[in-house]
This record gives C-alpha cells, structure tokens and sequence, in this order.
C-alpha cells in the first residue's frame, strides 16, 4: 500500500479535519495486506490513527483510515446513536460499532450506508441519505447533504483545499509522517 495513495484519498484525515476515510487497494496476498496494515499503523499510530481492511473482494480491499478520538466523539452524538441503534448496532464502544460494520460489510447484501457515521458525515445527513434513498438533498459534495448546506459546502472546500496542499506537499517529498498531525 503505498504512501501516494494514503496521502491522495485520506489528506482530511491525516490533517485531523474529518474522522475517516475510505480506499480501495489491491493486494497480491493476504500476507501482504497484512504486512501493509500493520506498517502504516506502526508509522501512524503515535498520531491517533488506525487503519483496517473492513471488506475484501478477489486482490482489492475496502481500507478505513480513522482517528479514534474523532470516532469516539461522533459516536457519541444522540443522532448517531439512534440511528446506529436502528440499524442494529449496540452501541457499547467504537470497537464493537466497527466490528459490525464490517459485518455488515461482508455479510449483508444491503451496503450499510450509515458509514457516513464513520467518516465524520453530520448524522442528519445520513439519515437523510438513507430515509430519501439519495434523493432528495440540498446538495453534494464529499457527501450528500440534506441538513445545512452552508456549512457543508465550507467543509468540502476545506477538504479539497487540503488534499491539494498535502499532495503538493508530499510530491515535494514531505513524508506522509510529517504531513499527519498529531492528536
């Protein structure tokens, strides 16, 4: 797994504006995989982030990058948590809410669209998602937003304005350690 794709898909994460990020990479072997994973977390971990394969398909991987501090707060919103709770999830730490993700993710012919939950989307965004089945919505961007738009639009600005700075950063040789911050 390569750095470049980290720095490309994840620029928001790593600067500590958004919880998560999703990304697909491909992989030769599970060992492999597994070796990648457990690289980048022993590089980034110091900073409070984590990443898992939550789903593998043939070589490619659904990857979640996440901060869990970041997590554990947006878990902790009321809306999430009822949301969550509707869609089956106990609720009793982050831990056990991406341990059902992921079974979710590989076991539920219906994609769980509330890993918006997870990325750091507002949790009347996701709802709206899921009640209007991606119709409905104010306008989209990272995400579809059905709740304020004005202050999404900022965010998805913020989001794109970063990943150009650290991607620009990074092609100059800035290490993907020292593009992270640390929370």
């Amino acid at each position: 797994m390569s750095d470049e794709i980290i720095v490309r898909q994840c620029s928001p994460t790593l600067a500590g504006l958004k919880t998560g990020n999703l990304f697909i990479v491909e992989f030769n072997t599970k060992e492999e995989l597994q070796e990648d994973i457990s690289n980048v977390n022993k590089r980034l971990e110091s900073k409070g982030l984590r990443i898992l394969s939550v789903r593998c398909r043939g070589k490619k991987a659904l990857m979640y990058l996440y901060r869990m501090a970041h997590l554990k707060r947006d878990l902790e919103n009321e809306e999430a948590i009822r949301l969550l709770k509707e869609m089956g999830y106990s609720c009793l730490s982050p831990e056990t809410c991406i341990g059902t993700l992921i079974d979710k993710l590989n076991n539920v012919s219906e994609f769980p669209h509330e890993i918006g939950l997870f990325l750091g989307y507002p949790p009347e965004d996701v709802r709206g998602f899921i009640e209007n089945k991606a119709h409905n919505y104010k306008c989209v961007g990272t995400w579809k937003v059905y709740g304020d738009a004005e202050e999404a639009q900022k965010k998805f600005c913020r989001y794109q304005k970063c990943s150009n700075v650290y991607y620009d950063q990074w092609s100059k040789g800035r290490s993907m350690e020292r593009l992270t911050v640390a929370m």
